[in-house]
Protein backbone atom coordinates (compact mmCIF):
# COMPACT_ATOMS: atom_id res chain seq x y z
CA UNK A 1 0.00 0.00 0.00
CA UNK A 2 3.02 2.44 1.39
CA UNK A 3 4.65 1.54 -1.93
CA UNK A 4 1.40 2.19 -4.42
CA UNK A 5 0.58 5.83 -2.28
CA UNK A 6 4.14 6.59 -3.00
CA UNK A 7 3.90 5.97 -7.19
CA UNK A 8 0.15 7.18 -6.87
CA UNK A 9 1.24 10.67 -4.96
CA UNK A 10 0.88 13.97 -6.29
CA UNK A 11 4.31 14.73 -5.13
CA UNK A 12 6.55 11.73 -6.54
CA UNK A 13 4.28 11.59 -10.15
CA UNK A 14 6.42 14.29 -11.57
CA UNK A 15 10.26 13.54 -10.24
CA UNK A 16 12.85 15.45 -12.20
CA UNK A 17 15.66 13.35 -14.10
CA UNK A 18 18.79 14.88 -14.52
CA UNK A 19 20.62 13.62 -17.82
CA UNK A 20 24.01 14.35 -18.60
CA UNK A 21 23.98 16.46 -22.24
CA UNK A 22 27.31 16.37 -23.94
CA UNK A 23 28.86 16.90 -27.22
CA UNK A 24 27.41 13.81 -29.63
CA UNK A 25 29.82 13.04 -32.39
CA UNK A 26 28.60 11.32 -35.28
CA UNK A 27 29.18 7.96 -34.83
CA UNK A 28 28.06 7.66 -31.00
CA UNK A 29 24.65 9.69 -32.44
CA UNK A 30 22.91 5.82 -32.60
CA UNK A 31 24.24 4.41 -29.18
CA UNK A 32 22.71 7.40 -27.87
CA UNK A 33 19.30 7.19 -29.29
CA UNK A 34 19.16 3.44 -27.70
CA UNK A 35 20.21 4.92 -24.05
CA UNK A 36 17.68 7.45 -23.92
CA UNK A 37 15.09 5.32 -25.46
CA UNK A 38 16.06 2.77 -22.76
CA UNK A 39 15.43 5.58 -19.99
CA UNK A 40 11.93 6.70 -21.12
CA UNK A 41 10.72 3.03 -21.20
CA UNK A 42 11.90 3.37 -17.26
CA UNK A 43 10.44 6.17 -16.37
CA UNK A 44 7.12 5.20 -18.42
CA UNK A 45 6.63 2.14 -16.80
CA UNK A 46 7.52 3.63 -13.17
CA UNK A 47 4.63 6.15 -13.73
CA UNK A 48 1.58 4.46 -13.92
CA UNK A 49 -0.58 7.89 -13.44
CA UNK A 50 0.95 9.21 -16.86
CA UNK A 51 -0.69 7.56 -20.30
CA UNK A 52 1.69 9.65 -21.99
CA UNK A 53 5.38 9.27 -22.17
CA UNK A 54 7.48 12.57 -21.19
CA UNK A 55 9.12 13.67 -24.37
CA UNK A 56 12.58 15.09 -23.87
CA UNK A 57 13.88 17.98 -26.22
CA UNK A 58 16.04 16.40 -29.25
CA UNK A 59 19.48 15.93 -28.25
CA UNK A 60 20.57 15.82 -31.86
CA UNK A 61 21.50 19.27 -33.86
CA UNK A 62 23.26 19.65 -36.88
CA UNK A 63 26.98 19.78 -36.25
CA UNK A 64 28.97 21.30 -38.93
CA UNK A 65 32.51 20.20 -38.77
CA UNK A 66 34.77 23.39 -40.29
CA UNK A 67 37.87 21.98 -41.99
CA UNK A 68 40.19 24.25 -42.55
CA UNK A 69 43.34 24.15 -45.26
CA UNK A 70 46.31 26.43 -45.66
CA UNK A 71 48.20 26.69 -48.96
CA UNK A 72 51.95 26.36 -48.56
CA UNK A 73 52.37 29.11 -51.64
CA UNK A 74 49.79 31.41 -50.74
CA UNK A 75 49.03 31.27 -47.22
CA UNK A 76 44.96 31.16 -48.63
CA UNK A 77 42.19 29.03 -46.34
CA UNK A 78 39.28 27.62 -47.23
CA UNK A 79 36.64 26.11 -45.45
CA UNK A 80 35.37 23.62 -45.94
CA UNK A 81 31.64 21.89 -45.86
CA UNK A 82 30.44 18.82 -43.47
CA UNK A 83 31.70 15.71 -45.50
CA UNK A 84 30.17 12.68 -45.75
CA UNK A 85 32.48 10.66 -44.39
CA UNK A 86 35.18 10.32 -41.90
CA UNK A 87 38.09 9.60 -44.00
CA UNK A 88 36.54 12.70 -46.99
CA UNK A 89 39.03 15.30 -47.23
CA UNK A 90 39.59 18.34 -49.81
CA UNK A 91 42.84 18.53 -50.80
CA UNK A 92 44.31 22.24 -52.20
CA UNK A 93 45.14 22.30 -55.80
CA UNK A 94 48.32 22.23 -56.93
CA UNK A 95 47.89 23.58 -60.58
CA UNK A 96 49.31 27.20 -61.51
CA UNK A 97 46.18 28.94 -59.20
CA UNK A 98 46.78 28.09 -55.31
CA UNK A 99 44.81 30.21 -53.93
CA UNK A 100 42.28 27.58 -52.25
CA UNK A 101 40.06 27.01 -55.18
CA UNK A 102 38.55 30.49 -55.48
CA UNK A 103 39.29 30.74 -59.09
CA UNK A 104 36.27 29.40 -61.97
CA UNK A 105 38.29 26.74 -62.98
CA UNK A 106 38.96 25.14 -59.54
CA UNK A 107 35.66 25.03 -57.18
CA UNK A 108 35.56 24.19 -53.85
CA UNK A 109 34.10 20.38 -54.03
CA UNK A 110 34.77 20.15 -57.64
CA UNK A 111 36.90 18.10 -59.06
CA UNK A 112 40.37 19.40 -60.78
CA UNK A 113 40.34 19.25 -64.43
CA UNK A 114 43.71 18.89 -65.19
CA UNK A 115 44.92 20.82 -68.35
CA UNK A 116 42.04 23.43 -68.90
CA UNK A 117 43.66 25.98 -71.15
CA UNK A 118 39.69 26.74 -71.81
CA UNK A 119 40.03 30.03 -70.59
CA UNK A 120 42.59 31.34 -73.34
CA UNK A 121 40.27 29.84 -76.44
CA UNK A 122 38.64 31.80 -78.72
CA UNK A 123 34.98 32.54 -76.89
CA UNK A 124 33.32 31.87 -80.54
CA UNK A 125 29.95 30.08 -79.98
CA UNK A 126 27.40 29.86 -76.65
CA UNK A 127 27.61 26.22 -75.82
CA UNK A 128 31.73 27.01 -75.13
CA UNK A 129 30.69 29.58 -72.48
CA UNK A 130 27.75 27.00 -71.56
CA UNK A 131 30.09 24.67 -70.76
CA UNK A 132 32.00 26.48 -68.18
CA UNK A 133 29.15 27.35 -66.19
CA UNK A 134 28.68 25.79 -62.56
CA UNK A 135 26.61 23.06 -61.55
CA UNK A 136 23.61 23.05 -58.73
CA UNK A 137 26.43 21.45 -56.49
CA UNK A 138 28.85 23.87 -57.31
CA UNK A 139 26.42 26.81 -56.80
CA UNK A 140 25.77 24.94 -53.11
CA UNK A 141 29.83 24.99 -52.42
CA UNK A 142 30.53 28.84 -53.86
CA UNK A 143 27.84 29.99 -51.12
CA UNK A 144 30.28 28.67 -48.45
CA UNK A 145 33.63 30.72 -50.08
CA UNK A 146 35.50 33.62 -47.99
CA UNK A 147 34.02 37.15 -48.83
CA UNK A 148 37.75 37.64 -49.94
CA UNK A 149 37.44 35.70 -53.13
CA UNK A 150 35.21 37.74 -54.83
CA UNK A 151 37.39 39.88 -56.76
CA UNK A 152 39.25 36.80 -58.26
CA UNK A 153 36.76 35.28 -60.64
CA UNK A 154 37.06 38.27 -63.13
CA UNK A 155 36.44 37.24 -67.09
CA UNK A 156 40.11 36.44 -68.82
CA UNK A 157 39.26 38.60 -71.39
CA UNK A 158 39.20 41.97 -70.27
CA UNK A 159 42.44 43.56 -71.04
CA UNK A 160 45.57 43.58 -68.58
CA UNK A 161 46.11 47.24 -66.86
CA UNK A 162 49.44 47.57 -68.27
CA UNK A 163 50.76 48.70 -64.62
CA UNK A 164 49.97 45.04 -63.66
CA UNK A 165 52.16 43.64 -65.94
CA UNK A 166 55.30 45.66 -64.52
CA UNK A 167 54.20 44.57 -61.08
CA UNK A 168 53.90 40.47 -61.63
CA UNK A 169 56.56 40.44 -64.34
CA UNK A 170 60.05 40.41 -64.17
CA UNK A 171 63.00 40.58 -66.81
CA UNK A 172 64.30 42.43 -70.04
CA UNK A 173 61.43 41.11 -71.76
CA UNK A 174 59.24 40.95 -68.80
CA UNK A 175 58.62 37.52 -69.66
CA UNK A 176 59.48 35.75 -65.91
CA UNK A 177 56.43 36.23 -63.20
CA UNK A 178 57.97 37.29 -59.33
CA UNK A 179 57.71 34.89 -56.86
CA UNK A 180 55.47 36.75 -55.02
CA UNK A 181 52.51 36.17 -58.04
CA UNK A 182 50.46 32.85 -59.32
CA UNK A 183 48.87 32.61 -62.75
CA UNK A 184 45.94 31.28 -64.07
CA UNK A 185 47.33 28.33 -65.86
CA UNK A 186 49.16 25.21 -64.44
CA UNK A 187 53.39 25.58 -63.81
CA UNK A 188 53.73 22.01 -63.77
CA UNK A 189 52.07 21.43 -67.02
CA UNK A 190 53.44 21.65 -70.34
CA UNK A 191 51.24 24.02 -72.28
CA UNK A 192 50.03 23.44 -76.00
CA UNK A 193 52.50 24.66 -78.23
CA UNK A 194 50.60 27.32 -79.28
CA UNK A 195 50.09 28.98 -76.23
CA UNK A 196 53.75 28.30 -75.93
CA UNK A 197 54.45 30.35 -79.18
CA UNK A 198 55.19 34.15 -78.55
CA UNK A 199 54.91 36.15 -80.97
CA UNK A 200 58.89 37.25 -80.65
CA UNK A 201 59.46 34.41 -82.88
CA UNK A 202 59.44 37.41 -85.48
CA UNK A 203 62.65 38.20 -83.90
CA UNK A 204 64.38 35.19 -85.59
CA UNK A 205 62.94 36.27 -89.31
CA UNK A 206 64.26 39.99 -88.40
CA UNK A 207 67.62 38.75 -88.07
CA UNK A 208 67.66 36.30 -91.34
CA UNK A 209 66.09 39.00 -93.13
CA UNK A 210 68.82 41.97 -92.49
CA UNK A 211 71.51 39.07 -92.90
CA UNK A 212 70.02 39.18 -96.46
CA UNK A 213 70.45 43.08 -96.52
CA UNK A 214 73.58 42.87 -95.51
CA UNK A 215 75.17 40.05 -97.81
CA UNK A 216 73.53 41.94 -101.02
CA UNK A 217 75.81 45.00 -99.93
CA UNK A 218 78.65 43.39 -99.33
CA UNK A 219 78.32 41.59 -103.05
CA UNK A 220 77.20 44.54 -104.90
CA UNK A 221 79.10 47.58 -103.01
CA UNK A 222 82.10 48.83 -104.55
CA UNK A 223 83.51 49.28 -101.18
CA UNK A 224 83.43 45.92 -100.86
CA UNK A 225 84.13 44.37 -103.91
CA UNK A 226 87.55 43.43 -103.26
CA UNK A 227 86.04 40.42 -101.00
CA UNK A 228 84.66 38.50 -104.27
CA UNK A 229 81.70 37.78 -102.33
CA UNK A 230 79.41 35.32 -104.28
CA UNK A 231 75.84 36.23 -104.87
CA UNK A 232 74.95 32.68 -103.73
CA UNK A 233 74.92 33.71 -100.43
CA UNK A 234 72.40 36.45 -100.44
CA UNK A 235 70.36 34.36 -102.29
CA UNK A 236 70.18 31.46 -99.57
CA UNK A 237 69.78 33.50 -96.24
CA UNK A 238 66.93 35.56 -98.39
CA UNK A 239 65.41 31.79 -99.64
CA UNK A 240 65.66 31.07 -95.75
CA UNK A 241 64.27 34.03 -94.36
CA UNK A 242 61.03 33.78 -96.45
CA UNK A 243 60.36 30.51 -95.65
CA UNK A 244 60.76 31.27 -91.67
CA UNK A 245 58.94 34.25 -92.09
CA UNK A 246 55.97 31.81 -93.78
CA UNK A 247 56.33 29.08 -91.41
CA UNK A 248 56.66 31.25 -87.84
CA UNK A 249 53.31 33.33 -89.83
CA UNK A 250 51.27 30.15 -90.76
CA UNK A 251 51.46 29.17 -86.84
CA UNK A 252 51.05 32.40 -85.63
CA UNK A 253 47.82 32.61 -87.40
CA UNK A 254 46.67 29.45 -85.71
CA UNK A 255 47.55 30.79 -82.35
CA UNK A 256 45.06 33.92 -83.30
CA UNK A 257 42.53 31.43 -84.72
CA UNK A 258 42.96 29.01 -81.55
CA UNK A 259 43.87 31.46 -78.83
CA UNK A 260 42.80 34.59 -79.64
CA UNK A 261 42.47 35.45 -75.54
CA UNK A 262 46.18 35.05 -75.43
CA UNK A 263 46.74 36.52 -78.44
CA UNK A 264 44.97 39.82 -77.11
CA UNK A 265 46.74 39.56 -74.10
CA UNK A 266 49.94 39.61 -75.87
CA UNK A 267 48.70 42.81 -77.25
CA UNK A 268 48.08 45.10 -74.13
CA UNK A 269 51.92 43.27 -73.26
CA UNK A 270 54.17 46.66 -73.06
CA UNK A 271 56.90 45.14 -74.21
CA UNK A 272 54.90 42.21 -76.93
CA UNK A 273 53.47 45.10 -78.55
CA UNK A 274 56.20 46.31 -80.01
CA UNK A 275 56.41 42.72 -82.03
CA UNK A 276 53.52 43.23 -83.99
CA UNK A 277 55.94 45.62 -85.78
CA UNK A 278 58.10 43.28 -86.68
CA UNK A 279 56.21 40.78 -89.66
CA UNK A 280 55.67 44.25 -91.70
CA UNK A 281 59.21 45.43 -91.06
CA UNK A 282 60.75 41.92 -92.00
CA UNK A 283 58.36 42.17 -95.45
CA UNK A 284 59.99 45.52 -96.27
CA UNK A 285 63.81 44.00 -95.31
CA UNK A 286 62.74 41.05 -97.75
CA UNK A 287 61.89 42.96 -100.60
CA UNK A 288 65.33 45.46 -100.37
CA UNK A 289 67.16 42.91 -99.95
CA UNK A 290 65.69 41.13 -103.20
CA UNK A 291 68.60 39.13 -105.01
CA UNK A 292 69.82 40.88 -108.10
CA UNK A 293 68.89 37.38 -110.05
CA UNK A 294 65.44 37.87 -108.93
CA UNK A 295 64.80 41.42 -108.88
CA UNK A 296 62.76 43.01 -111.19
CA UNK A 297 63.76 46.45 -113.06
CA UNK A 298 61.48 48.76 -110.22
CA UNK A 299 59.97 47.17 -107.94
CA UNK A 300 55.43 48.06 -108.11
CA UNK A 301 54.84 50.51 -105.61
CA UNK A 302 51.64 47.89 -104.60
CA UNK A 303 54.37 46.36 -102.63
CA UNK A 304 55.39 49.36 -100.46
CA UNK A 305 51.10 49.42 -99.98
CA UNK A 306 50.87 46.08 -99.34
CA UNK A 307 53.66 45.93 -96.68
CA UNK A 308 53.54 49.74 -95.18
CA UNK A 309 50.31 50.08 -94.99
CA UNK A 310 48.97 47.82 -92.00
CA UNK A 311 52.42 49.11 -90.33
CA UNK A 312 50.98 52.53 -91.00
CA UNK A 313 47.59 52.00 -88.93
CA UNK A 314 49.43 50.06 -86.10
CA UNK A 315 51.66 53.30 -85.41
CA UNK A 316 49.17 55.46 -85.39
CA UNK A 317 47.72 53.58 -82.45
CA UNK A 318 50.46 53.10 -80.56
CA UNK A 319 51.30 56.75 -81.27
CA UNK A 320 48.10 58.11 -80.42
CA UNK A 321 48.67 56.02 -76.73
CA UNK A 322 51.78 57.71 -75.85
CA UNK A 323 50.70 61.52 -77.25
CA UNK A 324 46.90 61.28 -75.55
CA UNK A 325 48.96 60.88 -71.83
CA UNK A 326 47.10 57.74 -70.40
CA UNK A 327 48.19 54.70 -68.87
CA UNK A 328 50.21 54.15 -71.68
CA UNK A 329 51.67 57.35 -72.30
CA UNK A 330 55.32 56.60 -73.55
CA UNK A 331 56.95 57.42 -69.85
CA UNK A 332 55.14 54.28 -68.58
CA UNK A 333 55.60 51.97 -71.50
CA UNK A 334 58.62 53.14 -73.03
CA UNK A 335 61.65 50.03 -73.19
CA UNK A 336 64.05 49.09 -75.39
CA UNK A 337 62.18 46.82 -77.73
CA UNK A 338 59.55 50.56 -78.74
CA UNK A 339 63.10 51.09 -81.09
CA UNK A 340 61.08 48.52 -83.53
CA UNK A 341 57.79 50.98 -83.53
CA UNK A 342 60.32 53.52 -84.93
CA UNK A 343 62.66 51.77 -87.21
CA UNK A 344 59.87 50.60 -89.42
CA UNK A 345 59.39 54.29 -90.52
CA UNK A 346 63.21 54.27 -92.19
CA UNK A 347 62.70 51.33 -93.61
CA UNK A 348 59.69 51.84 -95.34
CA UNK A 349 61.12 55.68 -96.33
CA UNK A 350 63.94 52.98 -98.20
CA UNK A 351 61.42 50.97 -99.79
CA UNK A 352 59.65 54.26 -101.04
CA UNK A 353 62.68 55.40 -102.69
CA UNK A 354 63.25 51.97 -104.33
CA UNK A 355 59.76 52.14 -105.92
CA UNK A 356 60.24 55.88 -107.04
CA UNK A 357 57.73 57.70 -104.45
CA UNK A 358 60.35 60.13 -102.63
CA UNK A 359 57.76 62.57 -101.35
CA UNK A 360 55.96 59.46 -99.04
CA UNK A 361 59.63 58.46 -98.21
CA UNK A 362 60.66 61.79 -96.85
CA UNK A 363 57.08 61.53 -94.78
CA UNK A 364 57.99 58.27 -93.36
CA UNK A 365 61.61 59.52 -92.31
CA UNK A 366 60.43 63.11 -90.75
CA UNK A 367 57.32 60.32 -88.66
CA UNK A 368 60.44 58.14 -87.48
CA UNK A 369 63.24 60.98 -86.45
CA UNK A 370 60.83 63.14 -84.85
CA UNK A 371 58.99 59.57 -82.71
CA UNK A 372 62.79 58.24 -82.33
CA UNK A 373 64.28 61.30 -80.39
CA UNK A 374 61.17 61.23 -78.13
CA UNK A 375 61.72 56.90 -77.16
CA UNK A 376 65.40 57.88 -77.05
CA UNK A 377 65.77 60.71 -74.67
CA UNK A 378 62.66 58.95 -72.52
CA UNK A 379 64.73 55.82 -72.41
CA UNK A 380 68.36 58.11 -71.83
CA UNK A 381 67.23 59.65 -68.92
CA UNK A 382 66.07 56.89 -67.04
CA UNK A 383 62.70 58.17 -65.76
CA UNK A 384 61.69 57.08 -62.64
CA UNK A 385 58.17 55.48 -64.21
CA UNK A 386 59.99 54.09 -66.94
CA UNK A 387 59.91 51.27 -65.25
CA UNK A 388 60.86 48.70 -68.54
CA UNK A 389 64.34 49.55 -68.55
CA UNK A 390 65.56 45.92 -66.99
CA UNK A 391 68.69 46.38 -63.96
CA UNK A 392 70.03 42.86 -65.56
CA UNK A 393 73.18 43.38 -67.74
CA UNK A 394 71.35 41.92 -70.90
CA UNK A 395 72.24 43.11 -75.18
CA UNK A 396 68.63 44.66 -74.96
CA UNK A 397 70.60 48.11 -75.41
CA UNK A 398 71.70 47.02 -78.73
CA UNK A 399 68.29 48.65 -80.06
CA UNK A 400 69.66 52.27 -79.60
CA UNK A 401 72.00 51.48 -82.35
CA UNK A 402 69.03 50.63 -85.18
CA UNK A 403 67.50 53.61 -85.14
CA UNK A 404 70.11 55.93 -86.06
CA UNK A 405 71.42 53.32 -88.29
CA UNK A 406 68.29 53.15 -90.33
CA UNK A 407 68.00 56.72 -90.39
CA UNK A 408 71.44 57.06 -91.78
CA UNK A 409 70.76 54.54 -94.86
CA UNK A 410 67.19 56.05 -95.57
CA UNK A 411 68.25 59.37 -96.00
CA UNK A 412 71.06 57.94 -98.11
CA UNK A 413 68.99 56.56 -100.08
CA UNK A 414 66.09 59.45 -100.46
CA UNK A 415 69.04 61.76 -101.74
CA UNK A 416 71.04 59.38 -103.56
CA UNK A 417 74.32 60.94 -101.62
CA UNK A 418 75.51 59.80 -98.28
CA UNK A 419 75.88 63.58 -97.27
CA UNK A 420 75.67 65.31 -93.89
CA UNK A 421 72.61 64.39 -92.05
CA UNK A 422 73.17 61.08 -92.99
CA UNK A 423 76.80 61.07 -91.69
CA UNK A 424 75.36 62.87 -88.21
CA UNK A 425 73.07 59.46 -88.16
CA UNK A 426 75.77 57.44 -88.77
CA UNK A 427 78.23 59.24 -86.18
CA UNK A 428 75.51 58.58 -83.37
CA UNK A 429 74.84 55.10 -84.31
CA UNK A 430 78.22 54.58 -84.39
CA UNK A 431 79.56 55.81 -80.72
CA UNK A 432 76.63 53.66 -79.28
CA UNK A 433 78.12 50.82 -80.74
CA UNK A 434 81.32 51.58 -79.52
CA UNK A 435 79.90 52.27 -76.20
CA UNK A 436 77.89 48.78 -75.80
CA UNK A 437 81.32 46.78 -77.25
CA UNK A 438 83.46 48.05 -74.76
CA UNK A 439 81.51 46.46 -72.05
CA UNK A 440 81.98 42.94 -71.78
CA UNK A 441 80.08 42.58 -69.01
CA UNK A 442 76.55 43.54 -70.85
CA UNK A 443 76.78 40.44 -72.55
CA UNK A 444 77.45 38.01 -69.61
CA UNK A 445 75.14 36.53 -67.21
CA UNK A 446 71.99 35.75 -69.87
CA UNK A 447 69.91 32.83 -70.64
CA UNK A 448 68.94 31.83 -73.89
CA UNK A 449 65.47 33.16 -75.70
CA UNK A 450 63.69 33.62 -78.58
CA UNK A 451 63.91 36.96 -77.96
CA UNK A 452 67.54 37.22 -78.62
CA UNK A 453 67.19 37.39 -82.38
CA UNK A 454 65.43 40.73 -82.66
CA UNK A 455 68.75 42.01 -81.17
CA UNK A 456 70.94 40.88 -84.12
CA UNK A 457 69.35 43.12 -86.98
CA UNK A 458 70.72 46.41 -85.35
CA UNK A 459 74.15 45.54 -85.50
CA UNK A 460 73.05 44.39 -89.01
CA UNK A 461 72.11 47.66 -90.30
CA UNK A 462 74.90 49.33 -88.30
CA UNK A 463 77.01 47.28 -90.48
CA UNK A 464 75.11 48.19 -93.74
CA UNK A 465 75.43 51.75 -93.03
CA UNK A 466 79.07 51.81 -92.50
CA UNK A 467 79.11 50.25 -95.94
CA UNK A 468 77.66 53.30 -97.09
CA UNK A 469 79.66 55.21 -95.51
CA UNK A 470 82.75 53.69 -97.07
CA UNK A 471 81.49 53.85 -100.27
CA UNK A 472 81.29 57.71 -99.65
CA UNK A 473 84.32 57.78 -97.88
CA UNK A 474 86.33 55.49 -99.23
CA UNK A 475 89.51 54.89 -96.86
CA UNK A 476 91.64 51.56 -95.63
CA UNK A 477 89.90 52.86 -92.07
CA UNK A 478 86.64 52.58 -93.64
CA UNK A 479 86.40 49.20 -95.39
CA UNK A 480 88.17 47.92 -92.47
CA UNK A 481 85.64 49.08 -90.03
CA UNK A 482 82.85 47.74 -92.67
CA UNK A 483 84.39 44.22 -92.99
CA UNK A 484 84.75 44.28 -88.61
CA UNK A 485 81.08 45.09 -87.75
CA UNK A 486 79.65 42.64 -90.73
CA UNK A 487 81.94 39.76 -89.27
CA UNK A 488 80.62 40.69 -86.23
CA UNK A 489 77.01 40.71 -86.96
CA UNK A 490 77.52 37.57 -89.13
CA UNK A 491 79.06 35.64 -86.72
CA UNK A 492 76.08 36.79 -84.14
CA UNK A 493 73.49 35.48 -85.94
CA UNK A 494 75.58 32.17 -87.10
CA UNK A 495 75.86 32.01 -83.09
CA UNK A 496 72.19 32.27 -82.61
CA UNK A 497 71.19 29.79 -85.42
CA UNK A 498 72.64 27.03 -84.31
CA UNK A 499 72.07 27.77 -80.21
CA UNK A 500 68.23 27.93 -82.02
CA UNK A 501 68.87 24.67 -83.56
CA UNK A 502 69.87 23.13 -80.35
CA UNK A 503 67.26 23.95 -78.46
CA UNK A 504 64.35 23.01 -80.85
CA UNK A 505 65.50 19.68 -81.98
CA UNK A 506 68.08 18.34 -79.23
CA UNK A 507 67.16 19.75 -75.54
CA UNK A 508 63.41 20.86 -76.24
CA UNK A 509 63.28 23.66 -74.35
CA UNK A 510 63.09 26.35 -77.47
CA UNK A 511 59.41 27.44 -76.15
CA UNK A 512 58.81 26.96 -72.31
CA UNK A 513 55.30 27.68 -70.82
CA UNK A 514 54.58 31.43 -71.57
CA UNK A 515 54.27 32.67 -68.22
CA UNK A 516 53.70 36.34 -69.05
CA UNK A 517 50.41 36.07 -70.66
CA UNK A 518 48.46 33.79 -67.78
CA UNK A 519 49.35 36.52 -65.02
CA UNK A 520 45.76 37.55 -63.30
CA UNK A 521 44.40 40.99 -63.48
CA UNK A 522 44.40 41.77 -59.90
CA UNK A 523 47.11 40.47 -57.70
CA UNK A 524 46.07 37.55 -55.41
CA UNK A 525 47.23 38.14 -52.21
CA UNK A 526 45.84 37.60 -49.04
CA UNK A 527 44.67 41.09 -47.29
CA UNK A 528 46.81 41.85 -44.14
CA UNK A 529 44.62 43.44 -40.77
CA UNK A 530 46.17 46.64 -40.41
CA UNK A 531 48.15 46.97 -37.33
CA UNK A 532 46.64 49.51 -34.79
CA UNK A 533 49.22 52.66 -34.52
CA UNK A 534 50.68 53.50 -31.04
CA UNK A 535 48.55 56.74 -30.70
CA UNK A 536 45.53 54.35 -31.53
CA UNK A 537 45.95 51.96 -28.48
CA UNK A 538 46.73 54.85 -26.12
CA UNK A 539 43.31 56.21 -27.14
CA UNK A 540 42.02 52.52 -26.33
CA UNK A 541 43.55 51.85 -22.97
CA UNK A 542 42.62 55.77 -22.02
CA UNK A 543 38.84 55.06 -23.00
CA UNK A 544 39.20 51.34 -20.90
CA UNK A 545 40.52 53.27 -18.31
CA UNK A 546 37.93 56.15 -17.85
CA UNK A 547 35.17 53.42 -18.39
CA UNK A 548 36.40 51.18 -15.36
CA UNK A 549 37.05 54.54 -13.63
CA UNK A 550 32.84 55.67 -14.44
CA UNK A 551 31.77 51.76 -12.83
CA UNK A 552 33.70 51.63 -10.01
CA UNK A 553 32.06 55.38 -8.92
CA UNK A 554 28.46 54.10 -9.88
CA UNK A 555 29.35 50.74 -7.75
CA UNK A 556 30.05 53.15 -4.90
CA UNK A 557 27.49 55.33 -5.07
CA UNK A 558 24.88 52.52 -5.40
CA UNK A 559 26.59 50.95 -1.97
CA UNK A 560 26.19 54.05 -0.08
CA UNK A 561 22.53 54.02 -1.01
CA UNK A 562 22.01 51.25 0.40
Amino acid sequence: MNNGASATSPHNSFQTYFLDIHEVLPEDEEEEEGVIKMEDNKVTSSKKGLQKPIKLRELKRPQRSFNRQVSLETGFSVLGVESKAKDEKKVLRRSGRSFGGFDSANRVGAEARKGDFNIFRTKSTLSKQNSLLPTRKEKEMETQRAEGATGLNEPVNKSVPVGRYFDALRGPELDQVKDSEDILLPKDEIWPFLLRFPINCFGICLGLSSQAVLWRALSTSPATKFLHVTPFINLFLWLLALATLISVSITYLLKCIHYFEAVKREYFHPVRVNFFFAPWVVCMFLAIGLPPMLEPAKLHPAIWCAFMGPYFFLELKIYGQWLSGGKRRLCKVANPSSHLSVVGNFVGAILASKVGWIEAAKFLWSIGFAHYIVVFVTLYQRLPTSEALPKELHPVYSMFIAAPSAASIAWGSIYSEFDGCSRTCFFIALFLYISLVVRINFFTGFRFSVAWWSYTFPMTTASVATIKYAEQVPSVLSKGLALCLSFMSSTMVSVLFVSTLLHALFWKTLFPNDLAIAITKKRLVKEKKPFKKAYDIKRWTKQALTKNNSGDKEFNGENKVV
